[in-house]
């Protein structure tokens, strides 16, 4: 027959004095309380766990946890092992859970998140990101512990973004977030996704195109640039960004070690040295990674008329005041806008690889890979990407820039369709002859 135990009072407890050895004062149902020879009194509980083993509880010193609690405690503990649980490991699970709500904050993770994208983004872009961070998403959900928040908390700073008509950022910081609360998930801070709602709670701008003329206003542009009276080094850029069409900063920032007159080819690398006091002059290709140009002879013509003006320098289109500095990003389109043309509604220099891409694919000559690849696009399909990324067609797009090239020349007298320059004759006297072979 089990000895019968006799409960604790709050007097008996305030009573005990410390030993020369600790002793117990035992409450029944396994929890005591144990004097130490230094005078500390703790609340224990023995008790045996799910798997058979002997467990011990430690719950708190007494009076600062007194004898209801203590027996509040048990009952817990004696509720949790009634259901096959051990509360020592619940225990634990519970400590880990508080301090992952302190630790895993979503700025915590934010940062996390930002640290292994950054290895692959350019500095400029982690930076940008960074500071995006710190001003939009922080401010309200940076202390917040990644496994409270729900979709109508992460939607707070994409709202407070529409409503200052930011529609282009709160797209931006709705990418931010489901970036990092699928980082989340991937490192075991929370189950599910909540981001995934937030697709479509805000407002889109419309696409802006940039302006281009349609190709049957090309001979009044050609004959344009010809007449046109300011800076030679000027109509000669406008001259070549329609002939080559790539981007603005590919062709401000141009060296003259890039082309290769040889080999008729312009390498733009990924990356620039950058230029002291001139902002983004770092920049190379818009995809990081070098960018070939195939150049037809009339882009030749065009370089070899620029090297009197720029040839001593480094920069291909040096400034008309410092030679180390490029010419400003409003150029080309300051040009345009005095031949006449709105550079918002008419065309603009970005708008000249509209006109290109235009007509490459309407004359039916050339593959999509060839046009894509032309136009520096970068393929959105992953597995396809991951078999054509090597691909240049550098062959197919040498004809490509040259039959570019020679339309434009047809065109200076006469609107002729790409289609139907693309279907002359068997005499006609340009690249279509090595197409057709």
């Amino acid at each position: 027959m089990a000895r019968s135990v006799i409960p604790l009072t709050d007097p008996k407890c305030d009573a005990a004095r410390p030993r020369e050895k600790a002793y117990k004062l035992s409450d029944g149902q396994g929890l005591f309380l144990l004097v130490k020879a230094n005078g500390t009194k703790s609340w224990r509980l023995k008790f045996k766990r799910p798997d058979g083993r002997e467990g011990l509880a430690t719950f708190g010193n007494y009076p600062a946890l007194g004898l209801k609690s203590a027996r509040d405690r048990r009952a817990a503990a004696l509720e949790l092992l009634a259901l096959g649980i051990d509360p020592l490991e619940h225990e634990k699970q519970v400590k880990a859970a508080s301090a992952a709500t302190v630790t895993n904050t979503f700025k915590a993770v934010a940062l996390e998140w930002h640290a292994a994208g950054a290895r692959k983004w350019s500095k400029d872009h982690a930076i940008k990101i960074l500071r995006r961070l710190e001003t939009d998403l922080f401010p309200c959900l940076g202390d917040r512990a990644v496994s409270e928040l729900k979709a109508r908390d992460l939607l707070v700073p994409l709202k407070n973004a529409e409503k200052l008509n930011h529609l282009d950022v709160a797209s931006r910081l709705r990418q931010y977030i489901d970036g990092i609360m699928r980082y989340a998930v991937q490192n075991g801070h929370i189950e599910s996704n909540p981001a995934r709602d937030l697709l479509g709670a805000t407002a889109t701008r419309k696409a802006a195109h940039r302006p281009a003329l349609p190709l049957e206003r090309l001979p009044e542009l050609l004959q344009r640039i010809d007449n046109y009276k300011g800076r030679p080094l000027t109509r000669l850029a406008v001259h070549l960004t329609l002939l080559v069409f790539i981007r603005s900063s590919e062709l401000r920032f141009s060296r003259w070690p890039e082309i290769d007159f040889d080999r008729s080819l312009w390498t733009i690398p990924g990356t620039r040295e950058a230029i002291e006091g001139v902002k983004h002059s770092q920049r190379g290709s818009k995809m990081g990674t070098p960018h070939l140009v195939p150049l037809s002879k009339q882009a030749i013509s065009i370089l070899e008329a620029i090297q009197p003006l720029t040839g001593r320098f480094d920069l291909v289109f040096a400034g008309d005041h410092y030679h180390h500095k490029p010419m400003s990003e409003n150029t080309v389109n300051a040009a345009l806008r005095l031949m006449g043309y709105d550079t918002k509604a008419d065309v603009c220099g970005h708008g000249f690889r509209s006109m290109a891409c235009s007509a490459l694919v309407e004359s039916g000559l050339w593959s999509r890979d060839g046009v894509e690849r032309q136009m520096s696009h970068q393929e959105r399909n992953g597995v396809r990407a991951a078999y054509i990324h090597k691909a240049e067609h550098i062959e197919e797009r040498r004809l490509m820039v040259q039959w570019w090239a020679d339309y434009l020349e047809a065109n200076r007298e006469k609107h002729i369709t790409p289609y139907d320059f693309a279907h002359l004759g068997r005499d006609a006297a340009n690249v279509l002859e090595l197409v057709r072979a």
